[in-house]
């Protein structure tokens, strides 16, 4: 099974590079598994990928770290997102947001299929929502998660499900809790944790499956 490792930027997943003796470009092949570098954002993320899918995987394996709504899931927590939102793509009606989905132009919601869990089945499943600008302010945070109940919050991942909807290719993403979502303070996030735990799992899986 060949697939294909996504991740925004290198330094996410530089570990697994190191450790198949890979060199530090943004796309690199091997017999098993390819690696992109998207950048970061569902921009870059989507132009990346619409390019890559012209070549047939049977899987896509989108890694990262991300922030987490919920205060009970440790810092450095790997964890599978099994449904994401764009969650700001819509209309704003006074007080009220619409989704483009109420709107009928499109859908916002994409969920991975059920056939393909039992790849992340020792791993906690949570849904998430992909974002333009992430929160660190506490009336957006409670506007969010009262209108969407998020678990952890991206700027990739619904681009990289909804690429590989229209590619027809099964995904998954997979990402490790380097901060709580709240008013920014960075001498509370544990990045290096959370990218040490990420590649401990995707080393493990790349290597056995």
């Amino acid at each position: 099974m060949k697939i294909l490792v996504v991740a925004a930027t290198l330094p996410e997943i530089g570990p697994v590079y190191d450790h198949f003796g890979l060199s530090h470009e943004p796309f690199q092949s091997t017999p098993g598994f390819d690696l992109l570098i998207t950048g970061v954002g569902m921009t870059a993320t989507a132009y990346a990928l619409g390019k890559q899918l012209t070549t047939p995987y049977q899987l896509i394996l989108n890694l990262g770290i991300a922030g987490s709504f919920d205060h009970s899931i440790p810092l450095g927590s790997v964890v599978s997102i099994t449904s994401d939102t764009f969650s700001e793509l819509g209309a704003e009606n006074k007080n009220e947001f619409l989704p483009i989905d109420q709107l009928g132009f499109g859908k916002s919601n994409y969920c991975i299929s059920p056939t393909i869990l039992p790849y992340t089945q020792n791993l906690r499943t949570v849904p998430g929502i992909t974002v333009n600008t992430v929160h660190g302010n506490t009336e957006s945070i409670q506007s969010v998660l009262t209108r969407l109940q998020p678990v952890t919050e991206s700027m990739e991942g619904a681009a990289v499900f909804y690429s590989c909807e229209q590619a027809s290719v099964p995904c998954l993403q997979v990402r490790s809790i380097s901060n709580y979502v709240e008013e920014r303070n960075k001498e509370t996030w544990k990045i290096g944790l959370a990218i040490k735990n990420l590649n401990d799992w995707a080393i493990d899986f790349l290597t056995n499956t």
